[in-house]
């Protein structure tokens, strides 16, 4: 940055960085620069002969050059502040991203290794600390090439960076004479006003890696996967090789072409005196390596938007200046569900009669797509998200932007209103043909999916099983409006329409609503705000913003979120989601409820353990049906499950659910809903909950209640 009211230095080598070790020995021909007055002008004359031929000028060259001779306008001379990005970590202080136009991050030239900017003097600019900003040995060199009709450049590092910083003013895709000697006076004005180590400096962070990634210590983190300061000097040269066409020597993409040019580097700083010869050729015999997913600690391209944009709603200009924002996220458990969604969505894509056109195949509405949320019950905290297949191809967020009807997912919203209502989990109902007239004309008559109806049956059998009229007359006797309360109360924000097959999943949601509201059974009924950004940092490690965890609201009676998730663990034991325990031990609680909605176009499951609540959906961005037999306990439970294996398979383990106080706990028979009695089969019998006073009325004589713990246990 220009020091305050610049004064003009005097010209010659300035400012060497750590006193002069950057500096090379004098290249070959360097003794003119010392020339008689009159050898130099001669050399000035061939200059501006130079620049004609390397201009490729036309016959009005001439008015460009006289053009050149008035004043520049806007001080194309001055170093400026390039834009900054700001930098995105992970809950355990890992790299997860970048937000900014340009992904830079500038880095003082003194926290380099010598040899970092060492490798690009050796190559773009030898004679770097011994011009004035513009080398005439260069060029003279250049105007002897050019007649032999070899065409080279001769800007120097300085030149380079005002033509760079100010494309305005100075346009270096301009190749007229008139430009180059705009240039020149730029350059020389930039070197009166600055030291040679403020030039290189700013040259280092101005530089275009290729792709998003300006400045070296961007360039460092994406390609090496660690800060400017920790490359080795084969990194530092293969870094150096780029500049020239930063496309066609991506590390990445051509590590040959680039392992080619990066030698040469390393040839000519051995050369010019930065390294031995004997530096140089060990450096040279290194093999390149680069780093994967940008040097990301997880891929997590739709978090970052959600950043980007909370951040902004906050008042954070993120994309103005360099901040370190940090977030929620959970860089094994992110991987893990990119993993689990691109294995379980390759799984559908290779089922017989999938005939839907692959990923890659065609456009984004003909790819079967997915979706994950997965949060902190407790806190809200989102700990991995993922939107979609491939953002190159389709950064729209479908996990938090997306509205899709949830099927049968939505049944515990409609089961918690019950529930709430003092109806116990071992009541009868009817499974059985329902017709609602709507209108005069049409009647609703929801169905099963297996087409078949097993007559009456425990509520908890009716959700284990996902029956569909049970859903259906629940909404119907408890009421529409209740259920529509209910959702609300949960923190289900999108319209819900007030008519019964809602009930089974006919109004649409966002995925990260519906894992919200799946938190609240989680954590006994207390619901909690999606947090993903914990706080925001400036420069110098000042709180801009900090975050804090939003206090729960308690939108269920305790003891009814309870029942609802004990509920839906028989859905994941014994029911529609079975597929989950082929990832996760039986030693690990899980809960959850699967979704199918018509015609097989949208399929879920949204599940929980101990310590995470998550959400999975697939289906079309233009709504069809993904395949025959296509259901969330087929497709969308197995990707749940890998997800949790993937993370780590003790999740949740050593975390039991307990009981809340007010329950009575008691024997049933699962077939009739009464009691067990010595002669229930034990394949029949289980342990029931219920919230105290609804348990049957045999229990509740006050010479059969055993108080422990604050539940009633028989």
């Amino acid at each position: 940055m220009p020091a305050r009211n610049p004064a003009p230095a005097s010209p010659g080598i300035r400012g060497r960085y750590l006193s002069g070790t950057i500096a090379p020995r004098p290249a070959a021909g360097d003794e003119l620069l010392g020339m008689a007055p009159s050898v130099a002008r001669l050399i000035g004359s061939v200059t501006r002969t130079a620049l004609l031929a390397l201009s490729l000028a036309t016959p009005v060259a001439s008015l460009h050059a006289q053009a050149a001779v008035r004043p520049v306008a806007e001080d194309p001379w001055r170093i400026v502040p390039p834009l900054q990005s700001s930098i995105v970590f992970a809950r355990d202080g890992s790299y997860i991203g970048e937000i900014g136009r340009e992904w830079r991050t500038s880095v003082s030239l003194r926290t380099l290794p010598k040899y970092v900017p060492q490798a690009f003097i050796a190559v773009e600019d030898q004679r770097f600390y011994q011009h004035d900003g513009v080398d005439l040995v260069g060029v003279a060199g250049a105007l002897k090439d050019a007649l032999r009709g070899r065409v080279r450049g001769a800007s120097t590092i300085t030149q380079l960076l005002v033509g760079n910083m100010h494309p305005d003013v100075i346009d270096r895709s301009d190749r007229t004479i008139g430009r180059k000697l705009r240039e020149q006076q730029a350059a020389r004005e930039m070197e009166r006003h600055y030291t040679k180590d403020q030039i290189l400096e700013a040259f280092l962070n101005q530089l275009h890696f290729g792709r998003r990634y300006y400045g070296i210590e961007s360039a460092a983190r994406h390609y090496f996967g660690k800060p400017a300061a920790r490359l080795t000097l084969a990194e530092a040269a293969s870094l150096a090789a780029m500049p020239k066409g930063p496309s066609i020597y991506d590390p990445v993409r051509y590590p040959a072409r680039n392992k080619t040019r990066r030698n040469t580097v390393l040839a000519l700083m051995a050369q010019q005196g930065f390294v031995t010869d004997a530096q140089s050729q060990a450096a040279q015999r290194e093999p390149l390596t680069t780093v994967t997913d940008e040097g990301f600690s997880a891929p997590a391209p739709w978090f970052i938007d959600v950043v980007r944009v909370q951040a902004a709603r906050n008042n954070v200009a993120i994309g103005e200046q360099a901040y370190r924002i940090y977030t929620t996220l959970d860089p094994v458990l992110q991987r893990a569900a990119v993993e689990a969604l691109t294995e379980g969505v390759a799984d559908v894509e290779a089922r017989p009669g999938y005939r839907v056109p692959k990923a890659g195949a065609g456009k984004d509405s003909t790819t079967l797509q997915g979706a994950i949320v997965a949060m902190d019950p407790f806190t809200g905290d989102v700990r991995a998200l993922v939107g979609g297949r491939d953002y190159a191809r389709s950064p729209f967020n479908r996990a938090v932007n997306g509205m899709r009807q949830p099927g049968s997912a939505f049944k515990p919203i409609v089961y918690a209103t019950a529930v709430s209502d003092s109806l116990a989990a071992n009541e009868i109902v009817a499974d059985t043909a329902i017709a609602i007239q709507m209108s005069s004309r049409v009647t609703y008559r929801p169905k099963n999916s297996d087409g078949e109806f097993l007559g009456n049956i425990t509520l908890r059998e009716a959700l284990t099983r996902s029956r569909n009229p049970v859903a259906v007359q629940l909404a119907t006797r408890y009421t529409m409006d209740s259920v529509i309360a209910m959702a609300r109360a949960l923190g289900i924000n999108s319209a819900i329409a007030p008519y019964p097959s809602s009930a089974i999943g006919a109004s649409v949601v966002q995925p990260l609503d519906l894992v919200a509201a799946y938190a609240a059974f989680d954590n006994l009924g207390a619901r909690v705000e999606a947090r993903f950004i914990t706080r925001v940092e400036d420069a110098n490690g000042g709180v801009v913003w900090q975050n804090r965890i939003t206090p729960p609201v308690m939108a269920l009676d305790p003891r009814v979120a309870f029942i609802v998730r004990d509920m839906m663990r028989d859905v994941v034991d014994r029911g529609t989601a079975t597929a989950i325990r082929k990832f996760v031990p039986a030693s690990i609680p899980v809960a959850g409820k699967t979704g199918t909605t018509d015609d097989n176009t949208d399929v879920w499951f949204v599940g929980m353990t101990p310590d995470l609540v998550a959400g999975v959906w697939l289906g079309f961005d233009r709504p069809s049906s993904i395949a025959p037999g296509a259901a969330g306990g087929v497709l969308a439970a197995p990707i749940f499950g890998r997800m949790i294996q993937l993370a780590g398979v003790s999740r949740g383990a050593n975390s039991p659910w307990t009981p809340p106080a007010g329950l009575v706990i008691a024997e049933i028979d699962r077939t009739t809903g009464a009691l067990a009695d010595p002669f229930t089969p034990a394949d029949r019998r289980y342990t029931e909950y219920f919230i105290d006073g609804t348990e049957p009325a045999v229990l509740r004589m006050d010479v059969m209640r055993i108080l422990k713990g604050g539940t009633i246990i028989f």
